[in-house]
């Protein structure tokens, strides 16, 4: 483990490889699971103020399972905010391109300048993982069968986790926590 403020990061992050390969997968992790995306506190007030500027990029089943449920709900095993799901399947904020692949409805009218949410930080971080602790955070890889295709093209290209996620980590952390990691990852690489 390497620690960098509050935070102890999984030696993990900066070994593996992993790049998303939507071609391959369609965006799965967005559907499987058994709960929506984890919500940060101040996110669940966001999805409920943003919400009507992200509306008209969702998806009828969506619309219905947010209005239905609310735009976020509290997750039974762990007790924590997590995005509302469409019939126990995909994220209600979910939708699909022309060849069925996945894509945040958030992010695509953050894209368009429509809200300055880009979408959910837990979603944004995948395949890290963030664990909280009374006095740290745990910055875990998760590793998921559906990703296979994105860790042979992140193996292929030789991009680490921690690089995968570099505009993430700095959204989370800073660019302060950042460079301490690239520098812990030199030193990692080294040893």
């Amino acid at each position: 483990m390497i620690s960098i403020g509050d935070t102890l990061i999984s030696e993990d992050i900066l070994e593996k490889k992993f790049v998303c390969d939507l071609t391959a997968c369609k965006g799965a992790c967005c559907v499987e699971g058994d709960a929506g995306a984890p919500l940060e506190p101040e996110e669940v007030k966001i999805l409920a103020d943003e919400y009507e500027k992200v509306k008209p990029y969702l998806r009828p089943e969506g619309i219905k399972a947010i209005e239905e449920q609310g735009t976020h709900v509290i997750d039974e095993l762990d007790g924590e905010p997590v995005t509302p799901l469409v019939n126990d399947a995909e994220c209600a904020y979910v939708v699909f391109d022309e060849n069925g692949t996945t894509l945040c409805g958030i992010e695509k009218a953050w894209k368009e300048g429509k809200t300055y949410f880009r979408k959910p930080v837990s979603c944004h971080l995948y395949p890290i993982r963030i664990q909280k602790y009374s006095s740290f955070e745990a910055v875990n890889y998760h590793k998921w069968k559906i990703c296979s295709a994105a860790c042979s093209l992140g193996e292929s290209l030789k991009v680490p986790v921690y690089k995968f996620t570099k505009d993430a980590l700095i959204r989370k952390y800073g660019p302060e926590w950042y460079t301490d990691l690239e520098k812990a990852a030199e030193h990692f690489a080294k040893s």
